[in-house]
């Protein structure tokens, strides 16, 4: 008995381990001092965090105004426009409250379903409006995937992009602990098969 103790602990030992490495290995950043514009890419379960890292970056006048992406979903019930805001809007409110005018934030055009299509919208809407250069906003997890897409895409433009990750511990769980929560294994796990699948299909 105290025999198999000692191998279950070693297993939790190691599998902690493990589990702090992959989790880490998700989260990278790309830094830039200035910017055009600051890119929050859709994040319904995160825009919380994602929009408060951005109005962090714009009050230290990193960029003059602040992107918004649109994925056209909508969020729970608010008995203060008795409706189900899209989560753009809730993105939108959460930036003003964060003390980013309003007149200094833009919906990019488009109704991207993933990462791949959203770095795509932001790439025409940064062609057209002719931004030099992006500080892009996500969440710690999604991260590595969404640098890895900006950097294929926005290769040979003109248009310079950055990435400043929030840090986990707001609204997605640490690195170390992830594996303990189901919201955890949603998160960390999930992303761990769609960065697969998109080195799988994109290269």
């Amino acid at each position: 008995m105290r025999r198999l103790l000692k191998w279950v602990l070693v297993f939790i030992v190691v599998w902690g381990i493990l589990a702090w490495v992959a989790a880490r290995a998700l989260i990278v950043s790309a830094p830039l001092d200035s910017a055009d514009a600051i890119v929050v890419l859709s994040g319904s379960s995160t825009y919380v965090e994602r929009t408060h890292k951005a109005a962090e970056l714009y009050r230290q006048r990193r960029a003059p105004l602040v992107l918004l992406t649109d994925d056209h979903t909508q969020g729970g019930w608010s008995s203060a426009v008795q409706r189900n805001p899209y989560f753009v809007e809730r993105a939108t409110d959460e930036l003003i409250k964060q003390g980013v005018p309003v007149e200094k934030i833009r919906i990019i055009p488009g109704m991207p379903s993933g990462t791949h299509d959203e770095v795509l919208v932001i790439k025409d809407y940064a062609s057209a409006q002719r931004l030099r250069s992006l500080l892009v906003v996500t969440s710690a997890y999604h991260s590595r995937r969404a640098l890895r897409r900006l950097h294929q895409t926005f290769a040979g433009t003109e248009t310079v992009v950055g990435l400043d990750p929030v840090p986990p511990g707001s609204q997605t769980p640490s690195p170390a602990f992830w594996w303990l929560q189901v919201e955890g294994w949603r998160i960390v796990g999930g992303e761990l098969v769609k960065l697969v699948y998109y080195r799988l299909k994109y290269g």
